[in-house]
């Protein structure tokens, strides 16, 4: 028994297959192992059978992979989708900063309590220096862009959709589902802000839960919500 126990752990040490890595690029991601943003190495790897430690025959290749420099944990390619915590940071201040212009363009800025609102909505979102001046001069500058941003519902509705379809889509992955929601209601407090939604608003904020991949039946369930807690 022990003879033979001593043949297995030698033919373990004669005989293995090792990799050969090879950096072919570098940057920074967040590492889910670490649990915050690192540099990282892309490398392939070329497989070769061992005997005695020395490679003797090929065994095909490996990879690429995302190499932590830090833990140096394998991770596949797909972890370069994740956002650093550095760009989730710019995504997420800009999907407010985006929801809050459509809304106040969908329900006017002449009420001073809605622009305000917005303005701290979108300070707490990362724009500390965000002013109800700058706000409604954003949006005036988009209705006089042929009214691309402007929700007029017979010629920029669906402009206004792409807009903010590409602000909010590629951040709702990486979002829980609080999260989104979250922005949803921001853009409902400014809207009731002066009052009831108007039907524009509603399309915006209808556009707004699409765009956060919330059901039509949750966000209507959080807009009413919302008109209740502001009664």
């Amino acid at each position: 028994m022990r003879s033979a126990r001593k043949s297995r752990d030698r033919s373990g040490v004669l005989c293995g297959i090792r990799t050969s890595w090879n950096t072919i690029g570098d940057g920074e991601f967040f590492c889910e192992e670490c649990g915050g943003d690192r540099n990282y190495r892309r490398r392939t790897g070329r497989r070769r059978l061992t005997l005695l430690g020395v490679p003797v025959l090929p065994r095909g290749e490996t990879g690429p992979v995302i190499e932590c420099a830090a833990c140096h944990t394998h991770f596949g390619t797909e972890a370069l989708a994740h956002p650093t915590t550095s760009r989730f940071s710019g995504m997420l201040r800009d999907a407010v900063h985006t929801v809050a212009l459509a809304v106040l363009a969908a329900g006017g800025t002449s009420s001073r309590t809605a622009v305000d609102t917005a303005v701290t909505g979108v300070r707490a979102a990362g724009f500390a220096d965000c002013t109800a001046l700058q706000l409604i001069e954003l949006v005036e500058a988009l209705a006089a862009d042929t009214g691309r941003f402007l929700p007029d519902v017979t010629s920029g509705g669906a402009a206004l959709a792409i807009e903010l379809h590409e602000a909010l889509e590629p951040l709702s992955p990486h979002l829980a589902t609080a999260g989104r929601e979250s922005i949803l209601l921001q853009g409902a407090r400014i809207a009731l802000a002066d009052g009831p939604y108007s039907p524009a608003e509603r399309e915006v904020l209808g556009t707004v839960g699409n765009a956060l991949a919330l059901r039509v039946d949750d966000t209507e369930r959080l807009l009413a919500s919302a008109r209740t807690t502001s009664l």
